[in-house]
């Protein structure tokens, strides 16, 4: 019996990102129905697919624990109380697809026990009893055929795949994430608020499949939100695969301003000239934003507040910890105060936004390149980190110019992308002036990919994005291909 998959499960089977087989889909390589697809034809399109040569599940550990941290990306198994419930769902319906086969089996087996007992034209007898025979062989001799099936069911208990409408995204719930963590780490920008059952903005409508409540709320469904489906994605976590309607945000323009107190939680040097300040947000006031958006920070002081506004270079996918990219400027009062060390651990600052439109968008091509310089890594970050998680983008690259000594001063993370991904590359480069290393970094982004098929992200100083951007688009790369982010 043919089965059908969705094409985030086909891609985890099969090892491959998700845009692979979305871009295969657009060009007839790889049929699909209904938003699925037919394992039959995954095996066509990857017939040397098998768990234990793919890869998939040692990759998928060491993406996380080298490229997003065991803080925010641990695999873990699911609770054994939800591991139970998914082992009995999948046990009916295990035993109901049972039940349909051996009714098949019965029919065809009268079927051709009428055709040799009964008359019938000989030429037609013989040719439906053959037809009919050689089919109940490949259904009894199959096993070797259905060996994504045997992932499919295996993979269906540690995880649960759920498709948004009307988007059509979709996305897998693993260990205990609720339903929003689970799509905020896949980078979808679902609709919410505090995350912890307070507000109700991550409000969405269960289309099909069973859920569980993992958390306690404040906020309380009407009698008929309830008898419509409606619950809170925050509280809840999937037993089975689920179809939800819930909004999503495509662009900045989606998502509100909002101001909230954070608390330093640490204060790193990452080179003599740059310093990674770490934020963390209350659990019931979180940043919503997109990758690639920045936030003004303010600190309370007898003069005033001292504001800066700065890229943020974490993964909106950990929206409690807001990681900013920080270099020494005597222009910033906030900045100096920083490397003077008058704030501190503990130390409490506003932070008013996002800000900016440097986001990677929902129609990415097949390549990215990433162009950064200095500080402006930050962003970027942000934004590699977010494409890693939202499986949206085939190829991407990373082309960092340092001009200053620490200019690299995450090499080391850099290097750990190239390891966990075969899909990315990375590209240091020194150059102690920053528009001359631009064109220089420009013209190899170029000569790596098609123009036409990528899209340029540029961040850095503004010589840097200039240079950059300019030489971009005299090369021939489409102005709606290029955005930039002078910081």
């Amino acid at each position: 019996m043919s089965r059908a998959l969705t094409v985030s499960r086909a891609a985890q089977l099969v090892g491959v990102p998700r845009a692979v087989l979305q871009r295969m889909i657009r060009a007839g390589e790889l049929a699909q129905s209904d938003g699925l697809i037919d394992i039959d034809a995954l095996l066509q399109a990857f017939p040397d697919a098998r768990l234990e040569d793919s890869g998939m599940l040692e990759k998928a550990v060491r993406i996380r624990e080298e490229s997003f941290g065991r803080r925010v990306r641990d695999f873990v198994l699911p609770s054994p109380e939800l591991l139970s419930q998914r082992l009995f769902a999948q046990s009916q319906e295990l035993a109901e697809l049972r039940r349909h086969l051996q009714a098949y089996h019965a029919l065809v087996a009268a079927t051709i026990e009428c055709l040799a007992t009964r008359p019938a034209p000989p030429d037609l007898a013989d040719e439906a009893r053959r037809r009919l025979e050689q089919g109940l062989a490949r259904v009894l001799g199959s096993e070797s055929d259905n060996r994504l099936e045997a992932m499919t069911d295996m993979l269906k208990v540690v995880s649960a795949n759920v498709v948004i409408r009307p988007s059509g995204r979709e996305f897998l719930v693993q260990g205990n994430d609720s339903i929003l963590q689970a799509g905020l780490k896949a980078g979808l920008g679902l609709n919410y608020g505090c995350a912890g059952g307070n507000c109700g903005l991550c409000k969405g409508r269960l289309v099909s499949g069973q859920t569980r409540q993992i958390l306690h709320t404040d906020y309380h469904l009407s009698a008929a939100e309830r008898a419509q489906g409606y619950l809170l994605l925050c509280a809840h976590t999937a037993v089975s695969d689920l179809v939800i309607e819930t909004l999503e945000a495509g662009s900045p323009t989606d998502i509100p301003e909002q101001e909230l107190v954070a608390r330093v939680r640490a204060l790193q040097r990452l080179g003599p000239n740059t310093m990674l300040l770490h934020l963390q947000a209350p659990r019931s006031s979180r940043l919503r934003f997109l990758a690639g958006q920045g936030a003004t920070l303010a600190l309370a002081n007898r003069g005033g507040d001292l504001q800066a506004t700065w890229p943020i270079a974490s993964c909106p996918c950990d929206d409690r910890n807001l990681h900013f990219h920080v270099a020494r400027d005597p222009g910033s009062a906030l900045a100096e105060r920083l490397f003077a060390g008058a704030v501190t651990v503990g130390d409490t600052l506003g932070v008013h936004g996002p800000r900016g439109d440097f986001v990677l968008g929902v129609d990415v091509p097949p390549r990215a390149a990433f162009l950064a310089c200095d500080t402006g890594f930050g962003p970027v970050k942000s934004l590699i980190e977010h494409a890693m998680a939202a499986e949206a983008v085939e190829h991407f690259s990373l082309y960092w110019l340092a001009t200053r000594p620490d200019g690299h001063y995450l090499d080391n993370q850099c290097q750990a992308w190239t390891d966990a991904f075969d899909e990315f590359d990375y590209h240091p480069a020194l150059d102690d002036d920053a528009a001359r290393g631009a064109s220089r970094v420009a013209k190899r982004a170029l000569d790596d990919g098609d123009p036409a098929a990528s899209r340029y992200f540029i961040a850095g100083p503004h010589a840097f994005v200039d240079a950059a951007a300019r030489g971009l688009l005299d090369a021939g790369a489409p102005a709606h291909s290029v955005r930039a982010l002078a910081c």
